[in-house]
């Protein structure tokens, strides 16, 4: 737990994410309108999320998205992130660990990561019925699941998958399952 509360408090962790998305962006933005090939334009919108550390900067709130120039068109492109899961308000960073966290959660933990983070528990019952039913049964999934041998636990998303990126410190493999994720973070009915 020690290490889940350090990295979600770690504002270089939050910068590092902003940096990663913003290189996504401005590859959005360079590959242009997928539906005409017109040129996009910043069509940022604004962002509450819950659960970062406090003192981040205010670009931390905005998320990229982009807008096609071209009369007619005028197709919206949300660039992936690592900091957002599609509409979640909570960072995806926090939904990850803390439903990691959820397999062996305790009573007493539940309730102080309620109030460390001012998650509810059924916010935090919900995100587990997320990843085991809807992420689980998900294209996404269905498809990615065929990149992990031996196959990822279900029943421990997403802890075991957390695991298979080893190798790596703890923000190492955290930017790595959410980049993992960042599909999703495109899909609203996915996330």
């Amino acid at each position: 737990m020690a290490m889940c509360q350090a990295l979600l408090c770690d504002k270089r962790f939050h910068q590092l994410l902003l940096q990663f998305d913003e290189d996504l962006a401005a590859s959005t933005r360079a590959g242009g309108c997928r539906r005409c090939g017109g040129r996009l334009h910043s069509a940022r919108y604004r962002r509450k999320p819950r659960g970062a550390p406090r003192g981040l900067m205010p670009q931390y709130s905005q998320r990229s998205s982009f807008c096609c120039a071209v009369d007619g068109c005028r197709k919206r492109h949300t660039a992936p992130s690592l900091r957002f899961l599609g509409r979640r308000v909570y960072l995806a960073a926090v939904v990850v660990l803390i439903a990691a966290m959820r397999c062996g959660l305790t009573s007493k933990r539940a309730q102080y990561l309620a109030q460390s983070l001012s998650v509810p528990r059924r916010t935090l019952e919900r995100w587990r019925r997320w990843w085991l039913e809807a992420f689980a049964q998900s294209s996404f999934w269905k498809v990615a699941c065929a990149r992990f041998l031996p196959p990822v636990d279900i029943e421990a998303l997403p802890a075991s998958l957390l695991e298979r990126f080893s190798g790596q410190d703890a923000r190492g493999r955290m930017i790595a399952l959410l980049q993992f994720l960042s599909p999703l973070s495109t899909i609203s009915d996915g996330a």
